[in-house]
């Protein structure tokens, strides 16, 4: 895979996402997210692109054991970094994997959000969907010529 310029490469194999940006990293106070709900997400992710746990573990960064542990929902504080590295790999949005786990993140407005962003937030997209046009969005960066623009203004 080509380098995501505006993103982080982990083992030089998995892209993360932008709005890894937009997402604070200090859990919100007494809430707590639901481990059950994340695990589930992530294990029909990975079952959505037919991996094994040990390939999609690899990938991510990290034990098969702890990514079984993540999927079955026993872990109540999965790091930031983790979840960053599942989610870029499972197109799964990382501020989605983020609110699931319960950390704080910044309400969206349109008032900073180009015509894409309005777009997509006015859609009520599944979450097939939304790693479907994730999919797609990467791949078009994928194809984008070395030093291209990344936005015309």
């Amino acid at each position: 895979m080509a380098p995501f310029t505006g993103g982080y490469d982990v083992h030089n194999s998995v892209r993360l996402p932008i709005c890894q940006l937009l997402c604070t990293i200090t859990p919100m106070g007494d809430e707590v997210g639901d481990p059950g709900q994340l695990g589930r997400e992530l294990a029909d992710a990975r079952a959505e692109v037919r991996e094994s746990l040990k390939t999609a573990a690899n990938a991510a960064g990290v034990s098969a054991a702890y990514l079984q542990k993540l999927e079955r929902g026993q872990v109540e504080s999965p790091s930031p970094r983790i979840l960053r590295a599942l989610g870029g790999h499972l197109n799964i949005p990382y501020r989605r994997l983020m609110e699931l786990a319960g950390y704080e993140v910044p309400a969206r407005t349109n008032a900073n959000q180009g015509a894409l962003g309005r777009t997509l937030a006015s859609a009520s997209l599944s979450q097939s969907e939304e790693r479907a046009v994730a999919a797609f969005v990467e791949h078009l960066v994928d194809r984008r010529e070395p030093g291209a623009r990344r936005r015309e203004r």
